[in-house]
């Protein structure tokens, strides 16, 4: 097949060869004239031609100048240090504003736990209730405590001492 293909591209050589030979002379001619062409606009644009590579090197120059002095020069250095804070008194229960909010024991008992981290399902497992009463719990919490979420509601609690 290989050699069929072979013999089968020579002959269309040998038969177009005057062809071929003035296609590939044409096609040499007309390379011979462009860089002749482009010969001649590069030495009559000479001057143009060095300015405006001058004027290329420069902007790069002044760019990458420009991206060296605007870097910061000082480093910054992230020291991590323990601190610790001593509580600088004991927990004391405000029983005015537990009972000028109206918090329910259970609610509070429901609030400690929240502060302590556990979920609503290990609440509920912890005081043996079902899920929806700790959820009736908290809601009843956010609204007595004017809070969105959990976190705003402990935070609320510690701040009017009602949990430690």
């Amino acid at each position: 097949m290989l050699l069929k293909n072979m013999i089968t591209i020579r002959q269309f050589f040998i038969k177009h060869k005057t062809i071929l030979l003035y296609g590939i002379s044409l096609a040499l001619l007309l390379i011979l004239l462009k860089w002749l062409e482009l010969r001649f606009v590069i030495f009559d644009h000479a001057m143009e031609i060095y300015v405006g590579a001058i004027a290329v090197i420069f902007t790069v120059l002044g760019i990458w100048l420009a991206l060296k002095l605007t870097k910061p020069k000082i480093e910054r250095v992230v020291v991590e240090k323990e601190i610790y804070i001593e509580k600088s008194r004991e927990f004391v229960f405000n029983e005015a504003e537990f009972t000028r909010l109206g918090i329910s024991k259970r609610e509070l008992e429901v609030l400690q736990l929240m502060a302590d981290g556990f979920s609503n399902a290990e609440i509920a497992t912890r005081l043996f209730v079902s899920l929806n009463t700790i959820k009736t719990h908290a809601s009843n919490l956010f609204f007595k405590l004017d809070a969105s979420r959990r976190t705003q509601a402990i935070e609320k609690a510690k701040t009017l001492n009602l949990i430690p």
